[in-house]
């Protein structure tokens, strides 16, 4: 059995949300690489088009949808947008999130309901409207990017730490739904990754330099360390795989 064969992603379609930077864009490269038209879903524009244009210069078929997931109309915005630029959606990727952690005794209504409408909500929608079509034909994957703060908290973890946490269990959910049909949903948890989401921890070297420590690996990570990971997920090896919770943390959880 060939590798293209295992891995390769050539016919189908992967919507990726908060693909336009960190962890989600390193996914959105790396499945256009195997051959994906990869839908790049985000809030600003300019990075939405240098995402893609990174992608076609490669070789690989990318496009641009800019989505705002901090309502459940913009959840269902984008489910038509992307059902408007392609036949059927095949991969659904959510790594859009927002990262509001306040201490818990100061966290308001507000921001925790803003939290949960995109970490936790948005994904249920896009689930609801993309999950029942790929059942129909047969193939589907579904992956979350979840965090170590849905296992253990630290931080302030607050209202993140518990939409992470229902985050993982809706993907158990959607695998019970759907594994049947062809259709698998599972969940990435990273360890520590600079990105645009984490830049209170990120600014401080100290914190940092503690983070990597802790990994058995010892250094953070990088978004490309999920790439890989992400193809695995997608592709047609992983048919067996699903309602797992996959930590690619370089040993941070077991350390």
């Amino acid at each position: 059995m060939n590798l293209q064969r295992l891995f390769g992603l050539d016919g189908r379609t992967a919507l990726v949300t908060g693909g336009s930077s960190g962890i989600g864009r390193a996914i959105a490269g790396a499945l256009a690489g195997a051959g994906a038209h990869t839908l790049i879903a985000a809030r600003t524009e300019t990075a939405i088009a240098s995402t893609v244009a990174e992608i076609t210069a490669t070789g690989g078929c990318a496009t641009g949808i800019v989505a705002d997931l901090s309502t459940r109309a913009g959840a269902h915005d984008l489910a038509d947008a992307a059902l408007d630029a392609t036949d059927a959606v095949d991969i659904l990727v959510h790594s859009a999130g927002i990262n509001l952690r306040p201490p818990l005794p100061e966290l308001d209504e507000a921001t925790w309901d803003a939290t949960m409408a995109v970490n936790l909500d948005a994904p249920f929608i896009l689930g609801q409207r993309l999950a029942p079509a790929m059942a129909e034909r047969g193939y589907g994957r579904i992956i979350h990017i979840s965090s170590q703060q849905a296992h253990r908290p630290f931080a302030a973890s607050g209202a993140y730490g518990v939409s992470k946490a229902g985050l993982e269990a809706l993907a158990r959910s959607q695998a019970e739904a759907w594994s049947a049909q062809g259709v698998t949903a599972n969940v990435l948890i990273p360890g520590f990754v600079q990105t645009p989401l984490n830049v209170r921890l990120s600014s401080d070297p100290a914190v940092v330099e503690a983070l990597a420590a802790r990994t058995l690996v010892g250094r953070n990570g990088l978004p490309e360390d999920f790439a890989g990971a992400a193809v695995f997920l997608a592709s047609p090896s992983a048919a067996y795989v699903t309602g797992q919770s996959l930590a690619v943390d370089g040993g941070f959880s077991v350390h």
